[in-house]
């Protein structure tokens, strides 16, 4: 691919250029003891991350306590967000750095919107993006297409001219379906061999190896 095509670059947000899992780890186990569920441990808890806050819970529940857990999960999840989320090092330097090469900046995060927003205030990101589509305001959530379809319309750009940037295997299964290349980064909770399976166009283990490429 001719990285100079490139005009649009897409990122997911969980994982990507955000650490949240301190919080979302937090806020998942007080659901879980509100509702007199067995506490999960760290690691079965980010496996489960990526489908949205619903989906995270409904694994670990009975069916009919699903619609109180998610009202208990959020109420202290935007508590827990401020407290113990952060940027993976370097993400600002990055972004400032592609915000003045010019290119246009999304985010596509199957997170809620009210959520999304609150992280992305809240560590300063506001100022480098000029987009942001969450899944609760579509249809269909990741590894659907849409929400990248919907990005690439709203800036009237092409595949060939846009670039995907996440951390799990949905995202590179989202972008080859939009025809979409993508570069998946490792702090995510899809292990290695998963992201491999997908046949991104690129693997990193870092936000800041961007830097290098693009």
């Amino acid at each position: 691919m001719v990285m100079k095509e490139i005009k649009l670059i897409i990122f997911d947000l969980d994982g990507t250029l955000v650490d949240a899992y301190p919080a979302i780890i937090r806020s998942f186990n007080h659901t879980m003891q509100n509702l007199h569920y067995r506490r999960q441990s760290p690691y079965a808890i980010c496996r489960a991350v990526g489908w949205g806050d619903a989906n995270l819970l409904k694994p670990f529940i009975k069916e009919g306590d699903l619609k109180k857990a998610v009202l208990v999960y959020r109420r202290h999840h935007k508590a827990a967000l401020i407290q113990d989320s952060r940027l993976f090092p370097r993400t600002d330097k990055v972004l400032t750095y592609l915000k003045t090469k010019g290119y246009k900046l999304a985010v596509a995060s199957n997170r809620p919107t009210r959520f999304s927003w609150i992280l992305i205030r809240h560590l300063g990101l506001k100022k480098y993006f000029d987009y942001v589509l969450c899944a609760d305001k579509l249809k269909h959530a990741k590894p659907h297409p849409e929400i990248l379809r919907r990005i690439m319309q709203k800036f009237s750009l092409s595949p060939r001219q846009t670039i995907y940037i996440g951390d799990m295997a949905i995202d590179a299964q989202a972008a080859r379906r939009a025809e979409v290349k993508n570069i998946i980064v490792t702090t995510g909770s899809s292990t290695k061999k998963e992201i491999k399976e997908e046949k991104p166009y690129r693997i990193i283990r870092s936000i800041s190896e961007l830097l290098k490429i693009l």
